[in-house]
């Protein structure tokens, strides 16, 4: 599975419209566009685990080079064509890579009670197979239980003419601590992680960042940040780490 880079930075929402027109010569919107918005804009909806001791938590904080997360994600709204992702984020450096298991999400509750995920998906598709159970290693291995519920829209553009360029602008991200797994597609009882800025990101394939995007980088005088919305998510509910 190939690496990818991922830079992210930290915004005021008063830089948004800037952001959105510098960028659009570059790149082409996520098919999720919302036609009433007029611009690509779809909900994130994801639960991550963690051990009882925190252990991704602590992690971050620590700056753990080689780290990796637990999630399950979902998207807008439920609805009889619902899918559900289980996923594996793994942080090496400042790069990234995921292992995904794709399911209908009328399956997600009974596999997460009974674990055979070849019932379900069969064998066809191997890797997706082997992803979820690699998912299920995880939470077996280090006792992980459902943490923190985050919520964002992100809304998404991906490179003219550069392969695997990916910018994405999420805001409005919002958590709620130690959520049941039937609350991922419910809203409430939430609190804000930033409540003033959104998150810029930046993925791509191939060192160095494209020449265009470098310039957009230097123009607005963008800084670079280790953002997790899981880790800031969690410390929004309590004291920040010093």
């Amino acid at each position: 599975m190939q690496l990818r880079y991922e830079q992210k930075y930290l915004l005021g929402y008063d830089r948004l419209d800037m952001l959105r027109k510098r960028i659009e010569p570059f790149v082409y919107p996520d098919t999720y566009t919302n036609e009433n918005l007029g611009f690509p804009q779809y909900t994130v909806r994801s639960i991550y685990y963690d051990s009882h001791t925190l252990e991704a938590v602590d992690e971050k904080v620590e700056g753990v080079e080689l780290r990796k997360k637990f999630r399950i994600r979902v998207y807008d709204t439920e609805n009889e064509n619902s899918k559900v992702y289980l996923e594996i984020k793994r942080k090496i450096a400042d790069r990234i890579m995921k292992h995904r298991c794709k399911l209908h999400y009328s399956n997600l509750h009974s596999v997460m009670e009974n674990r055979d995920l070849e019932a379900i998906l069969g064998s066809e598709n191997m890797k997706n197979l082997e992803d979820g159970q690699r998912f299920f290693f995880g939470l077996i291995k280090h006792n992980m239980r459902p943490l923190n519920r985050i919520t964002y829209e992100r809304e998404a553009y991906h490179g003219k003419f550069d392969h695997g360029v990916r910018i994405t602008f999420d805001k409005n991200i919002r958590s709620k601590l130690y959520p049941d797994l039937n609350e991922i597609f419910e809203d409430d009882q939430n609190t804000f992680v930033w409540k003033a800025g959104f998150v810029l990101e930046i993925k791509y394939f191939e060192a160095p960042m494209p020449s265009w995007l470098r310039n957009i980088v230097t123009e607005f005088n963008l800084k670079q940040q280790a953002l997790s919305k899981y880790v800031e998510g969690y410390y929004c509910h309590t004291l920040s780490p010093q």
